[in-house]
């Protein structure tokens, strides 16, 4: 029979070579305080350096660590998606391996957990070793998104969180494939709070986040929650035109008092310019929403899970190989 685990640790890889060893070291020393029993579970997201080699090499000398390996890269959502259904913590906590979430921070949301809490995220209250252009997008999109959305998705937060057990059966429920974790974690409601903390500089190389990824993050956060761009897009249109309506009039008007030409072919340019710039937007923003209309329709899985290390006694994982 497997012993009960009270703890799962959650940690998506890609090509985290240069910090996985020390990543490691500092959540296992942080579990061990806890005194109860747990498990790390790596997953390893396609990476192309010596991750997975090196994860195996420290589940050969520690049987509480599990390692997933996908068959491609699917991303960092699919990552965090596939350590959740796969964990048998009673607490389920998600973390980078990158360090700059400190894995003290962990003590923190497993008091809060033992004080009723069903939901422990950790907000930043100061983001160290990032560019100031990275730190002001990041507020203005969490304030955006939270202004959009009728869910109450807190600011200035990450997927660095703990989650109860009856959280996480309920999220893995949920059958979206953008998915956007931290506002699902919302929208599931449950008894939530908070726990401050200072995210650090990097251990060792570089961000995997790239602008290209962070657009897609925001994307999935603003299309799965709010419906306000497409509302925004009905409002410039009558705005725009109202404002054309009263400007033929007007200009009309004008011409036929003065008998002078004013509609000149650079001005008629520069308006037709303006509004097929405003059409082809409108279209790209319905089109992000109709492009997850068919990402959902095709009913293809969140990831494919390629081979796993130490994890032939986790049912759980049978079970969600079929399923997910």
């Amino acid at each position: 029979m497997v012993d009960a685990v009270t703890y799962s640790v959650v940690v998506p890889l890609y090509n985290e070579e240069l910090v996985i060893t020390e990543s490691y070291k500092r959540i296992k020393k942080v579990m061990e305080h806890t005194d109860e029993n747990y498990e790390i579970i790596f997953i390893n997201d396609g990476s192309k350096d010596k991750t997975e080699h090196l994860v195996r090499f420290i589940c050969q000398n520690d049987p509480r660590i599990k390692l997933i390996n996908f068959s491609r890269n699917f991303g960092h959502q699919a990552a965090i998606t596939a350590g959740m259904n796969n964990a048998r913590g009673e607490a389920v906590i998600v973390i980078d391996a990158d360090l700059q979430d400190p894995p003290e921070v962990m003590l923190e949301m497993i008091k809060k957990w033992k004080e009723g809490y069903q939901v422990v995220y950790a907000k930043r209250t100061e983001r160290e070793g990032e560019t100031w252009l990275k730190k002001f997008t990041a507020k203005i999109f969490y304030r955006a998104l939270k202004s959009m959305t009728t869910v109450d998705i807190p600011v200035d937060t990450g997927d660095f969180r703990l989650l109860d057990r009856r959280v996480c059966d309920a999220l893995k429920s949920l059958p979206e494939k953008n998915r956007y974790v931290r506002g699902l974690v919302s929208w599931l409601g449950f008894k939530q709070t908070y726990v401050e903390f200072v995210r650090k500089e990097r251990f060792a190389g570089e961000t995997k986040y790239t602008m290209k990824k962070m657009m897609k993050l925001a994307l999935d956060g603003v299309t799965s929650f709010s419906y306000k761009p497409l509302i925004l897009i009905g409002y410039l249109g009558g705005l725009l035109f109202s404002a054309g309506l009263i400007s033929v009039f007007w200009l009309l008007i004008k011409d036929i008092i003065n008998g002078s030409n004013v509609l000149s072919l650079g001005f008629i340019l520069g308006v037709i310019n303006i509004l097929f710039g405003i059409l082809f937007g409108a279209l790209a923003v319905m089109g992000q929403y109709i492009g997850r209309i068919l990402d959902e329709s095709k009913g293809r899985p969140n990831y494919i899970i390629e081979n796993t290390v130490c994890y032939k006694e986790n049912k759980n994982y049978e079970d969600d190989r079929k399923s997910s």
